[in-house]
């Protein structure tokens, strides 16, 4: 079905006349921590919070704990490590009338931590600055939780029935690859026809995701600063050789990697980088001495299709082949951990009617056509895809400094996610009466 233009008008005017509303929603949850910082978490009071926020909008909410979700340690998509005592999720329900279809909107309500970076603003200050509101999860993703945290407010005061099922979730631990929370709502019963995960897409389509993998490499040699014959030189060397070898894997992984084409047009389709490099502590507190342990943090990206085994067997092998090729630089055999899950890439068929008919709305609502593209990070959209069955894609805001220091999301920009979205929600599940 498609929506009537008087229609689509009141629900465009009517989040227009409440974008203050939608703020404050956004707000109050970015001055609520809940950080992530594996293996515990501190979602639970942001949790509560939404949970209140629902059942005062009239839905059938339910906060629920993992211990209590049936086969989710037995699950294979199970992550193991994490604890998960004061870590809920939050589901709710909006009953249809019958005869619509059914529809999830889910995000994640962990963020990663503050972190040591220095922040010009309160990280959970919720501060807004002209068109832009600050805080650690405001991009990624309490925006996008507040804008479906809205959708119930807004279907309340217009007086608007569906005929489909609205579900609306808010999972804990998606950072870090944790994933479990989103497993654990699939696993309730907390299904539908199709999904929305309100990641920060810059207003994209996103129905497909690339893949993720983090390595934790360790690198000894012997160092000090006042030697018997030649200077030590640690594991400076080491470092040096290593960083000019990952190149070759880099160049490795763009020649094999098959280009899904919801990334035809991506410049580095399948990125290798190094997210951490450390040799210790710093300061006037620790002895001027040449380091003799590197620990580095290497991260590459993988298009859905793609195999763990294939991609893993090719890095052991350069790895491999690297230490063998320079023994001298490795007198203690370098270390290799993988501390959290495998994130596999995964895509839908263009072809799905979820995708077209975002892009009707959201059209409407910008004025031309929405970029239909793959969203350029991991997340947790494949359990949806690949073990659950369900067409989902990414929608959202625009923002920046995502993981890092002032973060921030476009007021302009949720905004007009909001208004895309209350439409397809209102298409998508159908108006009675």
């Amino acid at each position: 079905m498609h929506l009537e233009a008087t229609l689509r008008n009141r629900l465009s005017s009517f989040v227009e006349s409440r974008r203050d509303r939608l703020v404050k929603i956004i707000r109050d949850l970015v001055r609520i921590p809940s950080e992530n910082t594996p293996p515990v978490g501190n979602e639970e009071a942001c949790q509560q919070h939404v949970a209140e926020y629902l059942k005062g909008q009239g839905l059938e909410t339910e906060l629920y704990y993992f211990r209590d979700v049936k086969g989710l340690r037995e699950h294979p998509l199970y992550f193991p490590g994490r604890e998960y005592g004061n870590r809920p999720n939050v589901a709710a329900r909006r009953k249809g009338r019958g005869g619509g279809r059914s529809l999830v909107l889910s995000g994640h309500i962990d963020t990663v931590p503050k972190g040591t970076q220095p922040w010009i603003r309160d990280p959970f200050g919720g501060e807004v600055e002209g068109n832009l509101l600050y805080g650690r999860g405001s991009n990624d993703m309490k925006g996008g939780v507040g804008t479906n945290l809205f959708m119930a407010e807004a279907l309340r005061e217009l007086g608007i029935e569906l005929k489909g099922d609205l579900i609306i979730e808010s999972v804990s631990d998606e950072e870090f690859g944790g994933v479990n929370g989103t497993l654990a709502g699939r696993l309730k019963g907390y299904n539908g026809d199709a999904a929305i995960i309100t990641e920060p897409s810059f207003l994209r389509i996103c129905p497909a995701q690339r893949g993720g993998r983090t390595v934790h490499i360790t690198l000894s040699s012997t160092g000090g600063v006042l030697p018997e014959g030649k200077f030590p030189t640690g594991v400076i060397d080491p470092i040096r050789y290593f960083l000019l070898k990952m190149q070759d894997f880099a160049e490795q992984r763009k020649k094999k990697a098959p280009v899904h084409e919801f990334y035809a047009d991506s410049q580095d389709p399948v990125p290798v980088s190094i997210t951490k490099l450390t040799t210790g502590p710093w300061g006037t507190k620790e002895p001027i001495t040449i380091p003799e342990t590197c620990q580095i943090e290497m991260y590459w990206q993988m298009m859905p299709g793609e195999k763990q085994e294939d991609i893993e067997r090719d890095f052991h092998k350069w790895f491999e082949g690297i230490v063998k090729a320079a023994p001298e630089l490795f007198p203690v055999k370098p270390k290799i951990q993988f501390p959290i899950r495998w994130l596999p890439g995964s895509a839908i068929a263009r072809s799905e009617p979820l995708i077209a008919e975002l892009a009707e709305c959201a059209g409407n609502v910008m004025g031309k056509e929405p970029l239909i593209q793959g969203i350029e990070a991991p997340c947790d959209m494949y359990v949806f895809h690949q073990a659950f069955n369900t067409p989902a894609v990414l929608w959202g805001a625009r923002g920046g400094n995502t993981h890092a220091a002032d973060e921030y999301l476009e007021i302009d920009s949720v905004v007009a996610a909001a208004k895309a979205q209350l439409q397809f929600v209102c298409q998508w599940c159908g108006v009675a009466g």
